[in-house]
Formats: structure tokens, sequence, C-alpha cells
């Protein structure tokens, strides 16, 4: 079974959300970067999730929440907006953090669930897992699977290792 259709059956997205939103982001020529545990998946063996962490260009989100499609749910969270559909458990997460609009400026296209997508560079993907894991205000299980990502980074790119503080290298036994 291909990535996409495999990573559609999880996701139950029987309404392809994944290429309505990225079909919308593309229509608008909106900047836009693909981060978190996805991005670690375009970098190394991926793992299943049914998020999709995604930064777009802070001047362009309002317009982009405008745009979408009405029967896109969104909701705004404090460093986020989230965005789902009924006929699919797919989840969209827009970061609002101001810290991560940099990471447009260096992504890549790479494939990304069987589509390719910018991702940032491997470095800002690894930077938002360091953040991830240091926010202690995000459940302890989302914050073990942030450490896991950092480990399987590291595992593929040991050039990385000195960018991650020592608190955290010394979780990664």
């Amino acid at each position: 079974m291909r990535l996409l259709a495999f990573w559609k059956a999880v996701t139950m997205d029987h309404v392809d959300l994944l290429k309505q939103f990225v079909d919308v982001l593309r229509e608008l020529g909106v900047r836009y970067c693909v981060v978190g545990g996805q991005g670690v998946n375009a970098y190394v063996e991926p793992l299943v999730s049914l998020d999709l962490h995604v930064v777009v260009a802070a001047d362009q989100l309002e317009y982009l929440e405008s745009r979408l499609p009405k029967d896109f749910d969104v909701e705004r969270f404090p460093h986020s907006l989230n965005i789902s559909q009924a006929g699919s458990d797919l989840r969209i997460q827009l970061q609002t953090d101001p810290r991560y609009a940099r990471f447009l400026n260096g992504a890549v296209d790479r494939e990304v669930l069987g589509v390719t997508m910018p991702v940032a560079a491997v470095e800002d993907v690894l930077q938002g897992k360091i953040w991830a894991v240091t926010d202690e205000a995000r459940r302890p299980s989302k914050r073990q699977k942030d450490l896991a990502d950092v480990a399987r980074l590291l595992e593929k790119f040991p050039h990385l290792r000195p960018r991650v503080p020592a608190p955290i290298l010394a979780k990664l036994v």
C-alpha cells in the first residue's frame, strides 16, 4: 500500500482533508512549511500520527483563515489554529507561536504522507521538538513522544547533537 493511501486509511480521511488543505494553501499562494512529528517523518523513518503541524506566514494567517472552506471546523487556541473536518480524523494545527516564523526561510520540499510539501529544515524541526520537550504545559505523554522524536533525529543526524540542551540529552539513554 502506498504511503498516502496507508495514511489516509489510518486517519480515516474519507473527505481528503489533506489534499483540500494543501490545495487551498497553493491556490492562495500562502507560504507554509510542515513542522512537528510529520516534519520529523519527512527526515527519518515515519511513525503514524493523526496530526499535521504547519507554520504559515504570520502576515497571511488571517487571509488564509477567511478563505478556508466553510465545511472546515476551525478552533483557536493560544498558540495554534486547529483545522478539522467531518469525515476525517486528521488534525491540522497551524502554529501561531512567533518563534516558528523563521522556519519558513529554510523550508525545503520533501515528501510528507506521500505528498510533496515544504518542510522546515531538519535543524528547525529539531528546534521545534526541543521547545515541545521543554514545554511544561504539554501533557507528559506528548513530551515523551517529542523526546522520542529528538532521539530519532539524532540517530540519523548525529552532527545535530550539540544543538540539544544537556538536560534533554541526559534523558536519551
